[in-house]
Formats: C-alpha cells, sequence, structure tokens
C-alpha cells in the first residue's frame, strides 16, 4: 500500500493528495510501466579492478615496458584464447643445418691471462657494407605478436609523454647504455685485473653509469682472462656479422658474454626474449671467424640495473647454445627470404 502525499500527473490520470494506492494502480500508468533496466557495470567484479584503478589514478608516468603489456591485458580483459594449431611431432629445423663449432678448429685449451684483449673495429668499407647485422636480422624477423606488444607500448608511452617526451626518453636509454658499455671496456682493458684489485680501484665511470657498474659489480668478480672486448665478428659462409661485447672467463668457462641493462628486473632467462639468439649468433661467427683462432661454446647475459640492485646472470651451457643456434638459423633463412621476396618485388617485369 502506497500513500501519496500529494498530487501526482501521470499522462492524463489525475491522483489526487493523501490517495492510497495499491501496486495494481501504478501497473495501468504507461510511465511507470516499463521494466526496469540493469545496469551494464552491475555484474563487474569491483574488487578484481580495485589494485588497477588505484594505479591508474595514482600514478602520472608509469616506466611501462613492453613485457607488462600482456599481464596487464589478461587482468583487464582475461587471458587471450587462441586459437589451436595442428601439434607437431617434430621441432622446425633449418633447412641446412650450419655446424656451431667449427670442425677445423681444435678444442679450447686453457688461455694465459697475459696480453691485452682483441678489439676489431667495424669498417665497412671492406666489403661489408651489404652484410647485415644480428641485430637487423632480429628486429625484421621479429612474430607478429611481438611486434603487437612493442607497437602498443611505444603508442601507450607516447600517450604518457608525448611524441618529444618519447624521443627524449628512447635517446635518454640509448645513452645510458653507451655510457655503461663504454665504462665497462675501460674496466676490462685496463692493464691491470680486477683479481688483483677493488672494483672501487677501478677508472672512473660517468655518473650515469655509476649504478650500473655497482649493479654488475659482483659479476665483474667472477671475470677473468678477458679475449675480446667490443669487437667485430663476421660469419662468411651465412653472410652476417655483429659486435660482440665481451669474450672472457666467467667462473672458469669461456662464454660470450651480452651486457644489458634493464628498468625492470629480469631474473629469468625467458625474460631476456630473443637475447640468447644474439649471442648463439655472436658465437657462431666467432668460432667460423679466422681473426679468432679459439671456439666459444658458452654464453652469459648479464642485465645491470640503474638503481645498483645486483645484476642478474644467465649462463646458457653448449647445450641450449646448440638450441638457440638452430633457432638463429631458423630466423636467418626467414631473413633471407623476406630479402628474396623484396628484390622480386621491385624487379622490373621482361
Amino acid at each position: 500500500m502506497f500513500v501519496l502525499s500529494r498530487v501526482l500527473f501521470a499522462g492524463s490520470v489525475m491522483v489526487p493528495e493523501c490517495t492510497s494506492l495499491t501496486a495494481c494502480h501504478f501497473s495501468a500508468v504507461h510511465r511507470l510501466s516499463s521494466p526496469r533496466r540493469n545496469s551494464p557495470y552491475s555484474s563487474v567484479d569491483s574488487e578484481r579492478y580495485s589494485s588497477l584503478v588505484k594505479s591508474v589514478m595514482s600514478s602520472k608516468v608509469s616506466a611501462q615496458t613492453p613485457e607488462s603489456l600482456q599481464a596487464e591485458d589478461d587482468q583487464v580483459y582475461g587471458p587471450v584464447v587462441k586459437a589451436q594449431t595442428p601439434s607437431r611431432t617434430e621441432p622446425r629445423l633449418p633447412k641446412t643445418l650450419h655446424p656451431f663449432l667449427n670442425p677445423e678448429r681444435a678444442a679450447e685449451a686453457e688461455e694465459p691471462d697475459a696480453g691485452p684483449p682483441a678489439r676489431i673495429l667495424l669498417n665497412r668499407g671492406r666489403g661489408r657494407s651489404s652484410t647485415p647485422s644480428v641485430s637487423r636480422i632480429l628486429q625484421q624477423t621479429l612474430s607478429p605478436e611481438q611486434i603487437f606488444y612493442l607497437e602498443r607500448w611505444k603508442r601507450r608511452m607516447i600517450s604518457e609523454l608525448g611524441e618529444l617526451g618519447f624521443k627524449e626518453y628512447s635517446q635518454n636509454i640509448f645513452r645510458q647504455g653507451k655510457v655503461f658499455h663504454s665504462a665497462l671496456e675501460d674496466i676490462l682493458t685496463s692493464a691491470e685485473t680486477l683479481r688483483d684489485r677493488k672494483l672501487s680501484e677501478a677508472p672512473e665511470c660517468p655518473a650515469e653509469a655509476q649504478g650500473y657498474i655497482q649493479s654488475v659489480s659482483h659479476i665483474l668478480e667472477d671475470v677473468r682472462a678477458v679475449r675480446a672486448v667490443e669487437s667485430t665478428v663476421q660469419h662468411a659462409a651465412l653472410n652476417y656479422l655483429g659486435i660482440v661485447d665481451c669474450v672472457a672467463r666467467y667462473r672458469g668457462v669461456l662464454c660470450v658474454i651480452d651486457w644489458k641493462t634493464s628498468e625492470k628486473p629480469k631474473p629469468f632467462l625467458s625474460n631476456t626474449y630473443d637475447n640468447p639468439l644474439q649471442v648463439a649468433a655472436y658465437a657462431g661467427a666467432l668460432n667460423s671467424d679466422d681473426n679468432y683462432k679459439y671456439q666459444v661454446e658458452n654464453g652469459l647475459i648479464v642485465v645491470a640495473y640503474k638503481d645498483g640492485s645486483p645484476a642478474h646472470a644467465h649462463q646458457i651451457n653448449s647445450e641450449l647454445m646448440s638450441e638457440y643456434w638452430k633457432t638463429w638459423l631458423l630466423r636467418l633463412e626467414e631473413f633471407k627470404e623476406l630479402g628474396s621476396s623484396a628484390s622480386s618485388d621491385t624487379s622490373p617485369v621482361k
């Protein structure tokens, strides 16, 4: 029973004041007979998104990186349901399985520490102008999924920083990486070895690199017998080249060492994306390059952090290197196929 305290006008029906009506009277009024529509937000689990809303409302500019975008999408939209593909009984192999090791080169023996490390500069004027680099090959053979997340990350950063801000951000990252590598080169090529002195006695480095150097300090303590620093390697048979960061013994094992910087922790090898392929490509090129008289079967990826927190060191043993080498050969074949397609597209029609 409802009591109305004032006159209501509902269409052409006038209800006098203080008239008692049952619910059935309202059903006769056209404007009150529409069913109530449920809000599309009524079924949303607000607790599930509370942390996301708080982070969006409280942050101004985030140091977002591509690897976290997929996790964010999963949180907002749920995991992506991918179409099932036919299962493969055997892993895909390159058409030509070029050997990783040089059969004509003897196994590497214990190397004396004496002598400066090699540093072969890249000279594009000696017939190398048409030789693609490892970085270029990997960049041009990214998977569609990798391209999607990288492009999404770029658009997000531009929306937060603007075009000029993103350009400055990218330049700063590149400059810090160069300064870090230059400081490492000074340390590794110095006359004295870190075995006989403390890291604090190493050559002074710019302020921009001090956090990174502190981050890798515990790694450098285990680096001995440096054989090469910032040195060019070329695989003549497979026609590619690269500049290896360092070749040295890490905890007694000769490795191709790749120094990386990151804004976010990368505690697992899987967090380094294509970096293992890059290391395998460098090692394979070095093993075939006549400028080097030894072979390298192992790799090491070191991820340094600007805040000085301990770097993560990811070792790649000979078995893993062999597998990454096969994957690298697949990417190399794909790159050459793309080049052939581009050449055929631009060739004149006879």
